[in-house]
């Protein structure tokens, strides 16, 4: 008989969704490039389910020059237009323009701080908050830190970027770990971030 295997029950079965809260969410990430395609693809989300973007993952890292903030800023409106022709990403004006201007952000950041990893750590203090949920009903949809990072990532002309998508981010790339404390990656984060402590 197989051991039943305790996750966070958000994922339910579907095979991408599984492999997804395994292997990706809440591992903390302080690649630049990284954190700005989870950004934008966070931003993609706003109206639609996760998996619906995590379906089309693929096929947005194809689309979008493998989220290269200096040749996305680049992008003139036959680009645009090619994008929107696109099947395999959200064909939304609004979003395939936030991603131009979130990479133009991007590239401002860079060059005041030099890191995007430095600017959107300092939110959480630079080491990752870890929660004690046990259910979806405990789970916020926003917090104090991303509060603030919502305002600042506005102020410097993010788009997509409201507290509930900044709130989603920060789980997704381990700023927040909350997985549910029976889950058996909750165990498995606390040992990433300390080996991550220890290296750094």
């Amino acid at each position: 008989m197989t051991k039943k295997i305790n996750r966070c029950t958000w994922c339910g079965e579907d095979p991408l969704y599984v492999k997804y809260h395994d292997e990706e969410w809440g591992v903390p990430v302080h690649d630049d490039k990284q954190l700005f395609a989870k950004l934008c693809l966070d931003g993609a989300q706003a109206g639609l389910s996760w998996i619906t973007i995590l379906r089309k993952s693929e096929n947005y890292w194809k689309a979008f020059d493998n989220f290269d903030p200096y040749k996305i800023a680049k992008y003139d409106d036959k680009k645009i237009a090619e994008l929107l022709n696109n099947p395999g990403i959200v064909r939304n004006k609004l979003k395939v323009n936030a991603f131009i201007q979130n990479a133009k952000a991007y590239i401002k950041i860079k060059e005041e701080i030099g890191s995007f990893d430095n600017y959107l750590w300092q939110f959480v203090d630079y080491k990752p908050i870890n929660n004690n949920h046990e259910n979806l009903k405990q789970l916020p949809a926003t917090s104090l830190q991303s509060d603030a990072m919502s305002k600042d990532l506005k102020k410097r002309g993010f788009k997509f970027v409201g507290s509930t998508i900044c709130y989603a981010f920060m789980q997704a790339v381990g700023m927040v770990n909350d997985h549910f404390v029976d889950c058996f990656r909750y165990k498995e984060i606390l040992k990433l971030q300390k080996a991550k402590k220890s290296n750094s």
